[in-house]
C-alpha cells in the first residue's frame, strides 16, 4: 500500500470511492510480496500492481465489481496451464488477493494512518479478510506502539490477540496474514487477518566517505533503506558528495555507531557497510558492530591481505570466532566487479541474499523453486 498511498489518499480526500486489491498471501514463485496493492480509481485509472502484469486485468474487473456491490472478496489466482489465455500466473506462483472498496465511510482512519507513515511513526493496520460471519469482513484495527489500539476486529478477545501479533510484526517490519478461531482463538481456524506493518525504513549505515560509498548509498536508497554515510573527516563527509544519502554525519565511526545503538536506533533490519579499510577506523568500528545483539548484516571492504590483517587485529581486541562469523569480509558477492557502481551491486546482492537466504549462485544452474519460503 505504501507505493500507492498518495493516489489513494487524494481520492479519499475528494470523497471518491476506490477499489483496492492487495496481495495478502503468496505461495511458490509469486511475483509480488504480501502488501503489494493495486487501485482502481473512480475514473477507471489503475495504479500499482499485484502481480507484475499476470492477473491485473482480472483484479481490475473484480475491483470494479466490489465497488459496485460493496462486498469485499478474497480471491486466489494460480498458475495458467492448459488454457494459455486463462487468468493465472505464468511464473507458477499463487496469490491470494483481497479486494475491497475504500472511502471515507469504509476507512475513516486512513488519513491518520497515512500521516503516521509519512513521518515514519510505526503503525500497523489489521484487516479481517476471511471469517464465517460476513459481518466481520473488512473490520480494521489500527495498532501503534505504546498507544491503545483504535477500531475493532469484532470482539475484545480478537482485538487483544491481533494487537499483540501486530506489535510483533511492527518490530520485524514485515506484513503477514494471521489465522485465528472465529473469536480470536489462538489455536483455532476460520478467521484470517492481514496485517500491514508500516515500520520506519530499515537503516543502511555506510562508513567511509569514498567513491565506493557514494555508489553504495545510491543502491541502498534504491532498495528502500534510510541511508547514513559517516566519516570522521569533514572535508570528505559532505552532502554534496553524497546527495542520495538521507544523512551525512561527521564523527568517528565507532563513536557514532555506539551512540546510535545506545539510542535504540539499531535493530535487526540494520545493515552496516564498512568501507574505510583503514585499521584506525574500521577495527574500533567492527568491535562495536560485531557485538551488537541484532543487525542484519556487517560487511567490510578490503583486499585479502587487509582482511587477514583485520582479523588478527580484531582477535587481539577480544573479538571471538563466533562474533567474527557475522562479518562478511571481503565485502560483497563475487561478480567480478571493478567500478564503484559494480562493487555497490555486489554488496547489495550479498545483503539481499543474506536477507532472504539466497545462495548467490546463478539461478540457471540450480534446480527447484526460485523463491524460498519465508521463515
Amino acid at each position: 500500500m505504501r507505493d500507492v498511498l498518495p493516489e489513494l489518499l487524494a481520492w479519499w480526500r475528494s470523497g471518491a470511492t476506490v477499489g483496492v486489491g492487495t496481495v495478502v498471501a503468496t505461495f511458490q514463485s509469486a511475483p509480488r510480496p504480501p502488501g503489494a496493492s493495486m487501485l482502481v480509481g473512480p475514473d477507471g485509472t489503475a495504479v500499482g500492481s499485484v502481480s507484475g502484469g499476470c492477473v491485473e486485468g482480472a483484479v481490475y474487473d473484480l475491483a470494479e465489481s466490489v465497488v459496485g456491490s460493496g462486498e469485499p472478496v478474497l480471491q486466489r489466482y494460480g498458475v495458467s496451464d492448459d488454457d494459455a489465455f486463462a487468468v493465472g500466473l505464468t511464473c507458477g506462483g499463487i496469490l491470494d488477493v483481497y479486494v475491497e472498496k475504500v472511502s471515507r465511510e469504509t476507512f475513516p482512519e486512513l488519513e491518520q494512518v497515512a500521516a503516521d507513515i509519512e513521518v515514519g511513526r510505526p503503525v500497523a493496520l489489521a484487516t479481517v479478510i476471511e471469517h464465517p460471519d460476513p459481518a466481520w469482513l473488512g473490520r480494521r484495527l489500527v495498532v501503534r506502539p505504546d498507544q491503545p489500539a483504535t477500531g475493532s476486529i469484532g470482539s475484545t478477545r480478537a482485538d487483544d490477540a491481533v494487537h499483540d501479533d501486530a506489535l510483533g510484526l511492527l518490530a520485524s517490519g514485515s506484513n503477514a496474514t494471521l489465522s485465528y478461531g472465529p473469536d480470536g482463538e489462538r489455536r483455532g481456524e476460520g478467521m484470517r487477518v492481514f496485517v500491514w506493518a508500516f515500520a520506519p525504513k530499515p537503516r543502511m549505515l555506510v562508513f567511509g566517505a569514498i567513491d565506493f560509498a557514494a555508489a553504495v548509498a545510491r543502491v541502498g536508497s534504491f532498495l528502500g533503506y534510510h541511508v547514513t554515510v559517516c566519516d570522521a573527516r569533514p572535508v570528505f563527509a559532505t552532502h554534496s558528495r553524497f546527495p542520495e544519502a538521507d544523512e551525512v554525519v561527521v564523527d568517528w565511526p565507532h563513536r557514532f555507531l555506539e551512540a546510535e545503538a545506545d539510542a535504540g536506533r539499531i535493530d535487526g533490519r540494520t545493515v552496516i557497510a564498512v568501507l574505510t579499510h583503514d585499521p584506525k577506523f574500521d577495527v574500533p568500528l567492527l568491535e562495536v558492530a560485531l557485538r551488537l545483539p541484532e543487525v542484519a548484516y556487517v560487511g567490510a571492504m578490503g583486499s585479502r591481505r587487509t582482511h587477514d590483517d583485520r582479523l588478527t587485529r580484531l582477535r587481539e581486541a577480544g573479538i571471538d570466532d563466533k562474533e567474527l562469523e557475522r562479518l562478511s569480509s571481503p565485502i560483497g558477492l563475487d561478480l567480478g566487479a571493478r567500478t564503484p557502481e559494480e562493487t555497490a551491486i555486489s554488496i547489495a546482492a550479498e545483503i539481499v541474499a543474506r536477507r532472504w537466504g539466497g545462495s548467490g549462485e546463478r539461478l540457471g544452474v540450480r534446480d527447484g523453486r526460485i523463491h524460498r519460503d519465508l521463515g
